[in-house]
Formats: C-alpha cells, structure tokens, sequence
C-alpha cells in the first residue's frame, strides 16, 4: 500500500481546517489555535503524568457536548490556560457557540505545555495569553510555518529546542490523516548526541533531513534527559475527514500516542503532560479504524521529527537548534 502526505503536509490537508498562531520572542511563548469552518467532533487522551488542561472533561463519549469550536495548545504553564478565553471571546464575536437559549457559548479546550524557564522575560504585569490566543485565531490560515512558532515558540527538548509540528498522509480509500504538535518533550527527539531522529522510520521524502535511521542506537540504559520536573510535555491534535463519533475520536487518540513514544525518548513520563486531541470533521465514512490509528500515529511521530528539525535560533536561548548540529 502507498501511502502519500498531502499537498501541505500540514494538518490543514483536512478540509475545512485552519491554524492560527502567535508568538512573543520576549517573552519566548505563544499560542497555536485549530479551528474549523463548522463545529467539530473531538475526543482526548492523556497519558503523562502532569498535564494543564482547560474544558477536556467534556470530551468525554458520555458528556452531552460531542462538538467544539476550537482547540488551543499554548506554552505559559497554567497561565497559558488562559488563552483559550482569547479564543472565546473572538469567536463569541463571530457568533460561534454551543446554543444555550438565547446565548452562544463557544467550546474551547486547551491544553499547556511548561516554558517559564527557557530564557525568556517572565516578569509580566498582566497574563499576556488572553491576547496571544486573540491573535492566533485572528491569523487562522491554511498554510503556517514550523518550528519556533506558536505553542512551540520557546519549547525545548532533552537536548535541543523543540518547537511545533505538522505532517499529514493522504489514504487510498481518499481519507486525510493529519497531526499538529507542541514538542516541549522531557526526552530527546533525536538519537544520542547525533542528528538522527528516532522517528527516522517513518520520514515521507526528506521531510526532516533524509538522514535514514541512525547507524548505531545505545544500550538499555537511561537517555538523556531535561530532569526537570514540571518542566516538559508535548501536547498535539491528530485530525481527520473520516466520520468518527466521539468514542472514536478518543480511541483514536489513544492510538496517536504510539507515535509520541516512537519519537520521543523517554515518553510519557511522571514529569511530561503527554495529550492528545483527535478531530473528525465528519465528511466521508470510515470503514478502517484500525488503519487510522496506526497512520495517525505515524502522522504524529513524523510531525514531532518535523518541529525539532524547524526550529530557529533566538537571542537567549538555552538550547541549540538541529540545524545548528
């Protein structure tokens, strides 16, 4: 089976996809927003040990909002939790929202990765997050860039900067399969000291770098890591145009997190808040849940590689890009 990314490889392959991000290079932080032309079904898994998350309780198959308006992955810790009320707020103005009588309440939740001790300024008088989520949902495109944007503006990895991420497979069937990513990862995307990425195996093309698989991986002992607890997570979106219920778009999820562990070493661990969203915009039926989820992973650890490999240098930084390798 040849399987193909789509003409961006980004996750806006998805019909009816837009992305949205804002940066602050003082500040070293941002926001990255997914939204839709329409609400959209959405389910979560979490699977590290300490996540920041805003509304994900409703994501649940058995709570009655089985669509939202938008996602937000944005750095800040919990400050940046706030700036899915941006969000909100912008898309209350557009007249976007779950109908509760006379009033629109737009659904919008958000997930948070740790970058408050990256190098950046800090020491700000007003929770700057409500704005940055306002710009990223004022500059929704189709097409946006990767690296140091976004969610992933100051992210960083065990050894080099992280950043945000995106790839997409087109199926045979015709189906989209898509991830968007925040890689502020405890572990290391790449292998050892070299520029090897462990997700080599999965690489489209030279989507980041073409180097192949690494010559020699190490032994079974503990890799590098940042060590710093409460200090990491890489939050991301796996999305697609299959129609998938909310139970359905948790399992698949639930399967993208493969692609985390085949990309990040160490994954999932007490200190990372690990999440994944899963998006369906329901536009043609799905016959093959069981493929999804493998591609979705495979979308995911790809979109991982792709941040790492994107990121740019900025004054202050505490860690070198891939490019500087």
């Amino acid at each position: 089976m040849r399987i193909k990314p789509g003409p961006r490889n980004l996750i806006t392959d998805v019909p009816g996809l837009l992305v949205g991000n804002a940066s602050d290079a003082v500040i070293k932080t941002g926001v990255t927003v997914l939204i839709a032309d329409a609400p959209f079904t959405a389910g979560v898994h979490i699977m590290g040990g300490a996540p920041g998350t805003r509304e994900t309780d409703l994501l649940a198959p058995d709570k009655i909002v089985e669509q939202v308006d938008a996602l937000v992955l944005s750095g800040g810790s919990a400050f940046g939790l706030d700036a899915a009320s941006g969000v909100m707020d912008g898309l209350r103005a557009m007249g976007r929202g779950f109908a509760v009588g006379d009033h629109r309440v737009p659904i919008v939740p958000g997930a948070i990765l740790f970058d408050l001790a990256n190098g950046g300024a800090k020491n700000w008088d007003e929770n700057p997050y409500k704005a940055l989520g306002q710009q990223a949902l004022a500059n929704r495109a189709q097409d946006f860039t990767l690296g140091s944007i976004g969610a992933g503006t100051g992210a960083t990895t065990a050894n080099l900067k992280g950043g945000l991420g995106s790839a997409s497979i087109i199926l045979p069937s015709g189906h989209t399969v898509a991830a968007l990513v925040a890689v502020n990862a405890l572990g290391s995307a790449t292998v050892g000291d070299g520029p090897h990425f462990w997700a080599a195996p999965f690489e489209l093309g030279a989507e980041f770098g073409g180097l192949g698989p690494a010559p020699a991986y190490p032994d079974m002992q503990m890799p590098a890591t940042k060590l710093a607890p409460h200090a990491n997570t890489t939050i991301g979106i796996v999305a697609t145009d299959a129609a998938l219920t909310q139970a359905q778009c948790t399992r698949l999820a639930t399967a993208a997190h493969d692609g985390i562990a085949r990309a990040l070493i160490p994954s999932h661990t007490p200190f990372d808040g690990d999440l994944i969203f899963a998006v369906s915009t329901g536009q043609a039926p799905a016959d093959d849940l069981v493929m999804l989820g493998h591609v979705a992973a495979t979308c995911m650890a790809r979109a991982i590689a792709r941040a790492v490999h994107a990121a740019t240098w900025a004054e202050k930084d505490k860690y070198p890009c891939w490019s500087d390798l």
